[in-house]
């Protein structure tokens, strides 16, 4: 690119109005930065409207009404938190309308090579909201009120967390050139490719990440510097990009984790009253993590309020809950969900060294409307036993001081083996069902997957089921009954089912191109051969976009098949197949 060209796109991308294709390609302006954040939006406090959208960058990023007035709403704490000084939050809504912004070649190869936690949500936006409330008498009402608020795809909290941390109190003082120049910054970032430790400079900082790949151990640690280069300032290391403090997070419900476990794998819908966003929103992220890494396929909201527009849908009493985890923070809500199974109820965080007093389990009859006292209100009965160890454990730590940390680094490896030791079984069984490679040969269709019988199953748990990795007792039987008929064993099975489905065309594809192809053409007519090109070619656009797992030398033999094929038929057939 000539020099007059580049400062061309520069001058482009500093104008925050300037105009963008839909797509945001690569090499268009602001595509860096649409990699990371959708857009950044400043919402205020008018006196007449109420919370106001002040700003949004970049400013030709199209939300709807409906989007603008939710994220209006959920940028403030309501009146029932009563949050002075500095907080922080987040929120999730659904987006609305069709997809504005599909995503680029390169943004679904990531996605295919991400935890299946930390893939980018297609129909939803996660909002990272940094809340100031200080008293101002050169305001109307005595208070500056105004929030600085990410809009992401990528469910990335602590990254999105720290850098709100960086970036608001700098924007509160100096407002519109600074947030300018911060998302000219974000434009310059390398794009969070899984698999890599970046270094992310942002006003004088540079904060270092490691994106996790699909098949790293989803065990927190601290990335590794990804060159020899020594960097001036020194990076802020981030030990990870999405995990929170666990244990601060489960603080008053350590007694129930394993229920709580149990709830979210079998995606039951579950209201959680906290006295603030900021402890709803972290609780709520908290429990949609603990199923890692099983992907978490029910809705839920973070932060939720009266206003949003999809209250009507969750508080209808003509049906029954729909499968989703909502922090509230209003006590209306107790009265409104009443006939929900499950409502947790938390007081305020107590951070001192003892073990804050724990919530108790309460039957939902005992619910009352405004001055519920904290509680698990459930008639859910636990299908596997407690494990007593985990709490003496975590209650040893406490007397010890152990940094949080390290008690979080426990508890998240008790979650972790607990859900791996329950899904292992159904990965074993599954596994069965997939035809055997000999039975896949060159110039067939390839066998099917068998069905998946949940009879049969249960009955392979008595060889190999979760008592070989685990020692907790119970009814694992009951548990996986339940399990069959919740979102997560549907999301779990169509996952896996394309999973398989892919690896047999690749095996199939490998079989074509291991077989002499000449030989195959002398006896087959023209449309016979016409069939296998179009195959290869469908098969090779779609290995070629990372959807197959196939070796770069099959792609190659591949082609060369294409065009053995495409040369043994007529001129006028070729000219159709393969288009000067």
């Amino acid at each position: 690119m000539d020099q007059g060209a580049g400062a061309g796109q520069q001058r482009d991308r500093g104008r925050l109005g300037a105009p963008s294709s839909g797509t945001r390609a690569p090499g268009t302006p602001w595509a860096r930065f649409s990699a990371w954040l959708e857009c950044v939006c400043v919402v205020t406090f008018d006196l007449e409207l109420g919370q106001a959208l002040e700003l949004v960058y970049p400013s030709d990023f199209q939300l709807t009404d409906k989007e603008k007035s939710s994220i209006c709403y959920l940028s403030f704490p309501d009146s029932h938190s009563g949050c002075l000084g500095d907080t922080q939050f987040s929120f999730r809504i659904r987006q609305c309308g069709g997809q504005r912004r599909p995503g680029h070649v390169g943004e679904k190869r990531s996605d295919s090579w991400a935890p299946a936690s930390l893939q980018r949500e297609p129909a939803h936006f996660f909002g990272y909201v940094y809340f100031r409330q200080v008293k101002d008498s050169s305001m109307k009402r005595g208070y500056f009120q105004k929030s600085l608020v990410l809009l992401s795809r990528l469910p990335f909290v602590r990254l999105f967390q720290a850098l709100l941390g960086l970036v608001a109190p700098e924007f509160f003082d100096k407002l519109a050139p600074c947030l300018e120049a911060v998302c000219n910054e974000i434009d310059q970032w390398p794009a969070p490719a899984p698999g890599q430790t970046l270094n992310l400079p942002i006003m004088g900082v540079v904060l270092q990440v490691h994106i996790p790949l699909r098949a790293d151990t989803p065990e927190p640690g601290p990335p590794k510097q990804s060159s020899h280069e020594t960097l001036l300032p020194a990076p802020v290391v981030l030990p990870s990009v999405h995990e929170l403090d666990l244990f601060r997070c489960f603080r008053p419900v350590l007694a129930h984790v394993q229920l709580l476990w149990e709830l979210m794998l079998l995606g039951e819908p579950l209201l959680v009253l906290a006295p603030s966003p900021a402890v709803s929103s972290e609780i709520v992220l908290a429990l949609t993590s603990c199923l890692q890494p099983l992907k978490f396929c029910c809705d839920y909201r973070p932060y939720f309020t009266i206003h949003d527009s999809e209250f009507k849908e969750f508080t209808t009493r003509t049906q029954a809950p729909p499968n989703v985890v909502l922090g509230v923070t209003n006590p209306f809500f107790i009265k409104t969900l009443q006939h929900w199974p499950h409502i947790l109820r938390v007081g305020e965080p107590k951070m001192s060294g003892d073990l804050p007093k724990q919530v108790k389990l309460k039957k939902p009859s005992r619910l009352k409307t405004l001055d519920t006292k904290p509680g698990l209100y459930t008639a859910y009965t636990a299908h596997l036993h407690r494990d007593k160890a985990l709490l003496r454990r975590l209650l040893k730590g406490l007397q010890k001081k152990r940094p949080s940390d390290v008690q979080t680094a426990v508890l998240r490896r008790h979650l972790l083996e607990l859900t791996q030791s329950f899904i292992v079984p159904l990965e074993h069984y599954m596994a069965s069902l997939m035809p055997l490679q000999k039975g896949i040969v060159p110039w067939k269709t390839p066998p099917q997957i068998r069905p998946f019988r949940q009879d049969d199953f249960l009955q392979s748990l008595e060889r190999a089921g979760p008592q070989l990795t685990c020692v907790l007792k119970g009814d694992w039987l009951g548990l996986y009954r339940r399990f069959f008929k919740s979102p997560h064993f549907d999301g779990w099975y169509r996952q896996r089912h394309r999973e398989m489905t892919q690896k047999l065309e690749a095996l199939h594809l490998e079989a074509i191109c291991e077989a002499n192809i000449e030989i195959w053409m002398k006896d087959k007519s023209e449309v016979e051969v016409v069939d296998l090109i179009l195959k290869l070619q469908e098969r090779l656009v779609r290995a070629q976009g990372h959807q197959l797992p196939v070796k770069e030398a099959t792609l190659t033999r591949a082609r060369l098949y294409i065009d053995t094929a495409i040369g043994s038929l007529p001129k006028d057939l070729q000219a159709v197949l393969c288009p000067p």
